[in-house]
């Protein structure tokens, strides 16, 4: 039986690239100078550091370009985490790296392809959601679907079986 794996994974290699570009460009620019802002990534956590909030924004403008030209979608990372003071007028920024398939995501997509009348069966596997049905336009048109209600999560589609 034909069937494909919903998954919402990064490409942790080039994510580090990325962070790696903007640590080497903020400390290359001329607006940076002296002040104390940079990118870390820890896991699946990415920190941004600055004086102040501006230039917190303004790091977090070079992160998201690096993304971009590496290829990583922006969706993955999860910005809405508060700014924190550490100590003066210095702020931070932790950021979490989306990755896997929420469990409220999951039901929602399991009830999204049920309400859609294709024939295909979607089966929450931890933080994959599996799809198989009988033909393989049908598993083609569900991708589709997903594609288009979903579009707020950059999901991508592996495993895909005939």
């Amino acid at each position: 039986m034909p069937s494909f794996d919903t998954v919402l994974d990064p490409d942790m290699v080039e994510l580090r690239n990325a962070v790696d570009q903007a640590g080497k460009e903020i400390g290359t620019r001329f607006d940076f100078k002296g002040s104390s802002s940079r990118v870390e990534l820890k896991e699946k956590l990415v920190t941004l550091f600055a004086d102040n909030e501006f230039q917190l924004g303004q790091v977090f403008d070079i992160l998201l370009a690096k993304l971009a030209k590496r290829n990583v979608d922006p969706r993955f990372i999860d910005r809405s985490a508060k700014i924190e003071k550490i100590g003066g007028d210095k702020v931070r920024q932790q950021l979490v790296v989306r990755s896997g398939i929420d469990s409220e995501t999951a039901k929602k997509l399991q009830t999204l392809l049920k309400q859609s009348k294709l024939k295909v069966q979607a089966q929450i596997q931890g933080d994959t959601v599996r799809v198989s049905g009988a033909k393989r336009d049908d598993l083609q048109s569900a991708i589709a679907l997903i594609r288009k209600e979903i579009a707020e999560q950059p999901l991508s589609f592996t495993n895909f079986r005939d």
